[in-house]
């Protein structure tokens, strides 16, 4: 067993990880895991989450904002990379289901960007390559290049 002073002492540490950029629980749990006991971390994720300081699930909504508006990716690129944050993948998925329609409408968006950045470098068949690479789905590739 530990003190509240450990554990406040703990928290605090955790609270700044948190507070100076939103994270996951997984983020939370690679960065402490060496530095803080098990019981203490465990104790403190369960405070944060029940707080409402550490929700996956709000991540995901902020995180595919974030990309839509600053990045051009595919969903297989946002999956990937919200995956890599150590989000589990069924949350990811049921995000994705929950908003298909908005998420294919910015898939479509972020094609047609690209292909307009590179079909001045580009022939067709090197854009509709460099799409596929980076996971856009087959009908949108086609989509995107009959426009052209």
């Amino acid at each position: 067993m530990y003190t509240v002073e450990e554990f406040d002492k703990y928290k605090s540490k955790v609270m700044n990880y948190i507070m100076y950029k939103k994270r996951t629980k997984r983020e939370v749990i690679n960065k402490f895991e060496n530095s803080i006991p098990q019981d203490i971390l465990e104790d403190i994720i369960i405070y944060t989450e029940e707080a409402g300081y550490l929700n996956d699930t709000e991540y995901i909504k902020k995180a595919i904002r974030e990309f839509i508006l600053l990045k051009n990716l595919s969903i297989k690129e946002i999956c990937y990379k919200l995956i890599a944050k150590g989000i589990n993948k069924n949350e990811i998925d049921d995000y994705i289901s929950d908003n298909k329609e908005e998420l294919e409408d910015y898939e479509l968006k972020s094609a047609e960007n690209i292909r307009n950045k590179k079909s001045s470098t580009y022939a067709e068949d090197e854009i509709y390559e460099y799409l596929r690479k980076k996971g856009y789905k087959q009908e949108i590739i086609k989509k995107v290049l009959e426009e052209e």
